[in-house]
């Protein structure tokens, strides 16, 4: 069956980094990919790593080739492409397990041509998030080049990898990169291709871990003269687009901030730095878990697992509405129809500590996702109305009810995709049959719990 995606990865010598490129590629949850291996002409183990993964899995298509470099290897990859969309890595980064599927699901749910996200820029054993269109929505081809217009040079327009790409507008297109050029030139292809659509979703969420490797293009051996000619050619096709993108006197009252690419790009080579606030530990940016933890067999293993595996697919959403995961758990069972419980007993149900509970309860409610409502509940005996007397009153203690308001129906919306994402990986295999079956089983199991903890 033709695959939805066509995953590209050009490999060159690249024997070190490339087993966690493609287990972060193969481990995705979303399953309905193919993944394009092109080796280019590797002297080190790299091509019999491929062909040892082709072997295991049979998504994995590899592509044994003389060395003619990156532009050449991807335009090989598109050639071969079956999917509906492409998605392209270098060999020495690495993807979330959910890139793919919120990829998938941006694109086809707001029928865009393309989807870019932010990304994680990996120094050492450092990671900070990168990205430079704050807002999380659908754009046009005009509203996307005036974001561009403001910084250039940067990474996230420029690169191929934190973009989701229509295989059919490349195709109909015949988009290709250029080989000429070393510099740029996946910039380049963005530009073209950018040209030919009408809408593009920007995901304020990172789905991919880019680790700089490349020097510029003096330690590359590049002469001035083919630099400057190289960045000349680049410029014009910066012009060009967005005097495709801009009627004539748009244009001309845009022109000095399209000259700005001149500035942001007269380095050696180098695109504009990447500005990249507050950076942290490699691993505390999303939830993950060992090697251990993913292999551990028991009891206590299985529901760790269940739960981590919860929290993962609820990143993506925090992440995106600059809440934590607490806040997105908190969210969902405030939604849910249910008694009240303690403070204590729902810190505990959610696993968060009491802290932290506290501090979610504080975010919804600045964000106006959540409301309080007061309740009153009498303590102490009952007293008849003739023997109470006004110094002896029934002692009464005030409830807080946190309720959730409108403000939060978008965000339970991608809550409840989540929801139907997890149990999805859960039923993965499995026959209708066997879904009904275990959902009845389940009941019956929960039911028994039910009674034994009375």
């Amino acid at each position: 069956m033709t695959p939805m995606v066509s995953m590209i990865v050009p490999v060159y010598n690249s024997e070190k980094t490339l087993s966690r490129c493609i287990d972060s590629i193969l481990n995705q949850t979303y399953r309905d990919f193919e993944l394009i291996l092109l080796n280019d002409g590797s002297t080190d183990t790299s091509g019999e790593i491929c062909d040892a993964y082709a072997k295991k899995d049979s998504r994995v298509r590899v592509v044994h080739k003389e060395n003619t470099g990156v532009s050449d290897t991807r335009n090989r990859g598109i050639d071969l492409a079956r999917g509906e969309y492409l998605q392209f890595l270098d060999s020495d980064d690495w993807i979330t397990p959910d890139a793919t599927a919120l990829f998938v699901r941006t694109a086809t749910e707001q029928q865009c041509d393309m989807v870019i996200s932010q990304f994680y820029r990996v120094i050492g054993e450092h990671v900070s998030q990168k990205g430079a269109i704050d807002e999380d929505g659908l754009m046009d081809r005009s509203t996307y080049a005036n974001h561009m217009m403001q910084k250039p040079a940067d990474f996230y327009y420029g690169v191929l990898w934190n973009k989701f790409y229509k295989r059919s507008i490349i195709t109909e297109h015949r988009l290709r990169m250029d080989q000429s050029i070393s510099w740029c030139e996946d910039f380049m292809f963005n530009l073209e291709y950018v040209r030919h659509t009408q809408t593009i979703y920007a995901m304020k969420v990172p789905v991919y871990y880019y680790v700089k490797t490349k020097g510029s293009l003096v330690s590359q051996g590049m002469s001035m003269k083919k630099m400057i000619r190289m960045k000349r050619t680049v410029f014009a096709c910066y012009n060009d687009f967005y005097k495709d993108v801009f009627d004539e006197a748009e244009y001309e009252k845009r022109r000095i901030q399209i000259y700005r690419f001149l500035i942001e790009a007269a380095g050696d080579g180098e695109v504009a730095p990447l500005i990249l606030p507050g950076s942290y530990r490699l691993g505390a940016e999303r939830t993950s878990v060992s090697t251990a933890v993913q292999e551990g067999e028991g009891f206590f293993f299985d529901i760790y697992r269940e739960r981590k595996l919860q929290e993962r697919l609820f990143d993506a959403i925090a992440l995106k509405n600059e809440l934590q995961v607490a806040d997105i758990k908190l969210l969902y069972y405030l939604s849910q129809p249910h008694e009240n419980c303690t403070f204590q007993e729902m810190a505990s149900m959610l696993n968060i500590p009491r802290r932290e509970l506290s501090q979610a309860i504080q975010r919804l409610l600045a964000k106006e996702m959540i409301e309080v409502r007061s309740r009153v509940k009498n303590r102490g005996k009952e007293r008849t109305k003739n023997t109470e007397k006004p110094q002896e009153e029934r002692k009464r203690t005030r409830l807080r009810e946190y309720v959730v308001t409108a403000e939060a129906d978008a965000l339970l919306s991608e809550i409840l995709s989540a929801i139907n994402d997890f149990e999805q990986l859960q039923y993965e295999g499995f026959s209708q049959e066997e879904i009904r079956m275990y959902e009845m089983l389940n009941e019956k199991r929960n039911q028994n719990i039910k009674n034994a903890i009375r």
